[in-house]
């Protein structure tokens, strides 16, 4: 039989798998289906849901990040918007949805990373900066760095060169296509889920929605719009940003074939979608989601009161047309998640991601002598150090000796702990302001079994896992389906309890010391 003959095979199979799947479906059962499209570090990803919230079908398309030193992160913005567009078609080509009506779609995109393009006809006049992109401090430190308490009364966030404003001024200052472009009158610049659902539909003008507007540092969420105090501040004009408008709002249609176009009902922040992905977020939960970053979100009951200190307080969710019913939550931000592991398989040499399946066994008995100081990508949340440099230590007998010569099973053990560990501190901030029932993790980090184990002991809470690990395509799926009450629970697949008497509860101690010590943190 030909490779031909095979694939034809597989695909004829593949139809008829979809036809009886179809014919089996409950009477009365809506054959509808909702497409989230995510775009994120690595790749675009495109998933179809039924409706109550069943995975139907998938497809990814990878993208590329060009890197400069350890400042400068940027993507490809037409790359960005053309792998979404192929992601939507393979998907809704897929066996599985055939004849099945697509009637909503929801975009999520990752906070933070900006892009600059002409309001006319869409064409990008930047890369898109990555919210892991910092070229800009220097600037935003000289300008603005003693007002950062003002800022972050306004914003509910620190002066960070990882959010928006000081990367847009980047782009007006040393940008000609950019510069011309607003002497024309032509310039629209703004988080990347704009720029992207303008050209997903072809819309006429670009909409922001709040959870993407707050990371630019120009948002006011208290009336959820643009600031114009801080607008001045950044010398960014308003007339060239997107107009703000609700987490769900009427963005235009996506098309997905020749045929079929897809109102994109729904637009908002990676993390903040994946709040959403098990249903309406409770307020006794720790959500967290580890990728290439981890974040902790906590869905606050009323919205009122500042965040616990060094902590965020974010949009998650809100309609422009009731400022009151908006839902805020406190969050922890922590840059080198499996980007550190990323940075350490490029120092060791070895597959860290297979190592990660296998990793709980290989330290159970909990020798890992070391600790890691991690401050890849920038120190975040609780300690907010853009330029805080990453070390091993022995934990041995205190922190003090810096470590040349570990293996390289030690040193992978050191970076997850770490990760656990700054996860761990901002959870216990959240916990001492109001007490919290569990901690659920999702994201690719998750799969990590010694990872989860840490954390357990490093809060002293069962941290559970669900058996659907990516958040953010769910949770902007139930939110373009309209929040549904029967959209299903995901089932844990595993939970971690502490146990109280593990050796790394010694290490956490002595890395909260160290981190004390070099960050002037209480």
């Amino acid at each position: 039989m030909s490779a031909r003959d095979a694939q034809d095979d597989l695909a004829w199979l593949a139809g008829e798998l979809s036809a009886i799947r179809r014919e089996l479906l409950p009477p009365g059962e809506s054959r509808a289906l909702y497409l989230a499209l995510d775009q994120g570090g690595t790749s675009s990803r495109a998933v179809l849901f039924d409706a109550l919230g069943r995975e139907v079908a998938t497809a990814h398309v990878p993208i590329n990040t060009r890197r400069t030193g350890d400042e400068r992160v940027e993507h490809d913005a037409t790359e960005l918007l053309q792998s979404l567009r192929t992601a939507a078609h393979d998907v809704a080509e897929s066996p599985l949805a055939a004849g099945r009506p697509i009637v909503a779609a929801g975009l999520a995109t990752q906070r933070s990373t900006i892009c600059c393009w002409d309001r006319n006809d869409g064409t990008p006049l930047s890369p898109a900066l990555s919210w892991q992109d910092r070229r800009n401090a220097s600037w935003l430190d000289e300008h603005l760095g003693a007002r950062s308490g003002w800022v972050r009364e306004l914003t509910g966030l620190p002066l960070s060169p990882h959010y928006g404003a000081s990367k847009m001024r980047w782009c007006l200052d040393e940008l000609p296509a950019v510069r011309l472009a607003l002497r024309d009158e032509r310039l629209c610049i703004g988080p990347l889920a704009s720029f992207l659902a303008q050209g997903l539909c072809a819309a006429d003008a670009a909409c922001v929605d709040p959870a993407n507007a707050s990371r630019t540092l120009l948002f006011d969420p208290a009336v959820l719009d643009w600031s114009p105090p801080l607008l001045e501040a950044f010398g960014i004009p308003a007339a060239i940003l997107p107009r703000c408008v609700g987490t769900l709002h009427d963005f235009g249609t996506v098309p997905v074939d020749a045929a079929r176009r897809v109102p994109l009902l729904a637009c908002s922040g990676d993390q903040s979608a994946a709040v959403f992905a098990f249903g309406p977020p409770s307020t006794t939960t720790a959500y967290v989601n580890a990728g290439t970053g981890a974040f902790v979100q906590r869905v606050l009951r009323d919205g009122k009161g500042p965040a616990p200190r060094g902590l965020l307080k974010s949009v998650l969710y809100a309609r422009t047309d009731d400022a009151m019913g908006a839902l805020y939550c406190h969050e922890g931000t922590i840059n080198g998640a499996y980007g550190a592991l990323e940075w350490l398989g490029k120092r060791v040499g070895v597959d860290v991601k297979r190592t990660l399946k296998t990793l709980s066994a290989s330290l159970a008995g909990g020798d890992v002598p070391l600790l890691f100081m991690n401050g890849i990508g920038g120190l975040g949340a609780p300690y907010w150090l853009p330029d805080f440099p990453s070390e091993f230590l022995a934990a041995a007998g205190g922190p003090t000796t810096i470590v040349a010569d570990a293996t390289e099973l030690q040193q992978i053990g050191a970076v997850v702990e770490s990760i656990a560990f700054l996860i761990a501190v901002n959870v216990l901030a959240m916990h001492r302001a109001t007490p919290l029932q569990r901690l659920t993790i999702t994201g690719g980090l998750a799969v990590c079994d010694y990872l989860c184990e840490v954390l357990a002991e490093a809060t002293q809470m069962t941290v559970e896992r669900p058996a659907a690990l990516e958040a953010t395509a769910r949770g902007i799926a139930y939110l373009a389906a309209g929040q549904p009450q029967d959209w299903q629970p995901v089932p844990i697949e595993k939970s971690f309890a502490p146990t109280g008497a593990h050796p790394v509860l010694g290490r956490f101690d002595e890395w909260r010391a160290a981190m004390a010590a070099r960050t002037g943190a209480a």
